[in-house]
């Protein structure tokens, strides 16, 4: 079950990311109803607002696609039936992974908040 768990996270968040990159593409960072919190600056000038577009679009993209990674091994041993299993050190390298995919997609949102500087 705790497979089962990880699995629906890793999905959780390539969804979430995907949307984000969504809104990267159509452009829609800077617009507060639909995008996110972005400075003043940002939303006034834009090549700033082009440049937030696509950070969003970029990173969230690629963050996106490495969730899907550790579905592999995740589905390989749930399709096993309990004849495979993933250790504690798997375990942990799964959720170091997990860390490091989230702070893929949260690295456009902080490089925001510095372009107008």
């Amino acid at each position: 079950m705790a497979y089962v768990f990880i699995g629906c996270c890793f999905v959780l968040l390539a969804v979430v990311t995907l949307l984000a990159a969504r809104v990267g593409h159509r452009g829609k960072v800077c617009d507060r109803s639909i995008g996110y919190d972005v400075p003043d600056e940002v939303k006034r000038d834009p090549a700033l607002r082009a440049r937030a577009n696509d950070l969003v679009a970029h990173w969230c993209t690629g963050a996106a696609i490495l969730s899907l990674a550790p579905l592999v091994p995740i589905g390989s041993v749930l399709i096993a039936d309990g004849d495979r299993s993933i250790g504690t050190a798997g375990l942990l390298v799964v959720a170091a992974y997990g860390l490091l995919v989230v702070a893929v997609a949260g690295y456009p949102f902080e490089k925001i908040k510095h372009l107008a500087r």
